[in-house]
């Protein structure tokens, strides 16, 4: 039976566990199932051995896809095929953690646009919550719909911001209601022996068949998506008053697009800046709740 890598019993001063470590460590907010999940994850043996052969297959497979769409641009192209797949492949071959990770990203990415949606005096800007509770929601274009919401909440809310000549600023009253402290412990995912390739393993092996069956277009903006966690940051900083956490912040400049190629690991780190902004947010609700301070919701 594998050890438990958390249990301070089994730690060798000799050969200490690094993921144990990074567990233990409180300087970067993060909501604790996360932290136990994605560490587990680094630790696994898909991490250690299949990940690199994977790595590399992903990259030679989509060169040869980036040549063969420069041909072909509207062959093989089928959200709806990809998200079957996608589906079927989270189902079968991708462990408990890494699907935790997987599908507590899309409620903690929804509650975010929730957030600085709700408290910015003067607009109204309406978000489209994704919040998928098992394997067929992720059928229905969960993905790309993903993509499309933050890119298109961008676009909406400086559209109204402009407008009406509003600038997102310092709110004393937060409005947290949409926040969850959410452990995730609602949805049991499938633990088959076939269930063992680690998150980013997991991304390394979809990716060529995200790029295969989604336009040039939907793939390529899916990519740059990752860079907007610098602009949604923003967005939060200048609410809170407080750009402290800017600094955790790794997918940066969307203005200036990085290679598709980086795709997966970058997919990764927006993951992990997703989620410790989420549990920053979180912090803010229980401080607020602690003081008596009622969250005014807006009409």
């Amino acid at each position: 039976m594998k050890k438990d890598i958390f249990e301070i019993a089994e730690h060798d001063s000799r050969d200490p566990n690094p993921w144990l470590a990074l567990y233990l460590d409180n300087s970067i907010p993060i909501n604790d199932t996360t932290k136990r999940a994605l560490m587990s994850d680094n630790d696994s043996r898909s991490a250690r051995y299949l990940r690199p052969l994977l790595v590399f297959w992903s990259k030679i497979t989509m060169f040869f896809i980036h040549v063969l769409k420069f041909f072909f641009p509207k062959l093989f192209n089928s959200s709806r095929f990809l998200h079957i797949i996608l589906a079927w492949g989270l189902k079968r071959f991708v462990s408990p953690n890494a699907n935790l990770l997987i599908f507590r990203h899309f409620h903690v990415g929804s509650e975010i646009l929730e957030f600085i949606a709700g408290n910015i005096e003067g607009v109204e800007v309406k978000t489209s919550p994704l919040k998928p509770k098992d394997f067929n929601d992720v059928k229905d274009d969960l993905f790309l719909n993903h993509d499309l919401n933050l890119f298109n909440f961008v676009i909406n809310l400086n559209s109204e911001l402009k407008d009406k000549n509003v600038t997102i600023g310092f709110v004393e009253k937060l409005n947290t209601s949409m926040i969850s402290e959410d452990q995730f412990d609602h949805i049991k995912f499938p633990n088959k022996w076939t269930n063992i390739l680690d998150l980013r393993s997991a991304i390394e092996l979809f990716t060529p068949f995200y790029q295969l069956f989604l336009t040039a277009n939907d793939f390529v903006r899916a990519s740059n998506s990752l860079q907007l966690d610098e602009t949604i940051a923003v967005y939060v900083s200048q609410i809170l008053g407080t750009p402290g956490h800017l600094g955790l912040v790794n997918n940066k400049h969307p203005m200036v697009p990085r290679s598709t190629y980086s795709a997966a690991y970058n997919l990764v780190l927006h993951g992990l800046a997703a989620e410790t902004l989420h549990e920053i947010l979180v912090n803010i609700k229980k401080e607020n709740v602690s003081d008596g301070i009622m969250m005014p919701k807006k009409k």
